[in-house]
């Protein structure tokens, strides 16, 4: 069953961008404080994996506020990072802060489409995306774009929520997530809908062993997941074959 925000007749695509432009003026205060702050913990280890292929050319796909695209220029010098998201509201924070820091010369913003993104074939020599896999519209379709646009030996890199399995975690993280998340997240971004649909994307979201498959179903080899704080989260890592 595919999950969207308002259950209109909207496909789910035109439901996630309407939602990101009403939520983003809010986005990153309820982001870092609802995560407790340790989403950044999660994108700096993303960006060590990205760093360990020596890319010149870096594509982070559904960047949003640029929160993970920010993160690796600052922390990769040289290297150039291409930021692309559907909602423009969203890119528009994304510029503002590649400005107030600097990052402006390296780090391009465009609105896109995961699903049909305009880059010529093996453009960047890896791939990466945060907390946007889910929000996909055609998931298969999105990851054999990434497949598409990423270089021969290039490494892809994501970033997304996951169910714990200890049952104590799990039990934790889902009365957090359906209860305190829409509560608190509704009323700070008036717009609680987008705060249901998001930990209800999660649960809705494949687990890693059949996630992973499905990257290498797109044109992924030597996948792997890496599980993050006590499997909150996973990230995801493989490459185009040579």
């Amino acid at each position: 069953m595919t999950v969207k925000p308002y259950h209109t007749q909207r496909s789910k695509k035109e439901e996630v961008q309407t939602m990101f432009d009403r939520i983003a003026p809010r986005y990153d205060l309820l982001n870092h404080t609802l995560s407790l702050n340790i989403d950044r913990l999660w994108r700096r280890r993303v960006v060590e994996e990205v760093r360990r292929g020596r890319p010149q050319r870096v594509l982070d796909v559904a960047t949003g506020t640029g929160d993970l695209a920010l993160e690796t220029a600052r922390r990769m010098p040289g290297v150039q990072v291409t930021g692309v998201d559907l909602s423009e509201r969203m890119l528009d924070a994304a510029r503002r802060k590649a400005a107030a820091r600097g990052l402006d010369g390296r780090v391009t913003l465009v609105q896109g489409d995961a699903e049909r993104l305009g880059f010529d074939d093996a453009s960047f020599d890896a791939a990466t995306v945060a907390f946007g896999v889910r929000n996909f519209g055609d998931l298969d379709a999105g990851l054999r774009e990434l497949a598409r646009t990423i270089r021969p030996g290039g490494r892809i890199v994501i970033l997304e929520f996951s169910r714990p399995r200890n049952r104590v975690f799990r039990a934790l993280f889902e009365f957090y997530s359906f209860r305190i998340l829409p509560l608190v997240g509704g009323a700070v971004s008036r717009d609680r809908q987008a705060y249901a649909y998001l930990p209800a994307s999660v649960g809705a979201f494949p687990a890693p062993e059949e996630f992973m498959r499905m990257m290498e179903r797109a044109g992924f080899a030597g996948c792997c997941a890496r599980s993050q704080s006590f499997g909150i989260a996973q990230i995801y890592i493989g490459h185009r074959p040579e």
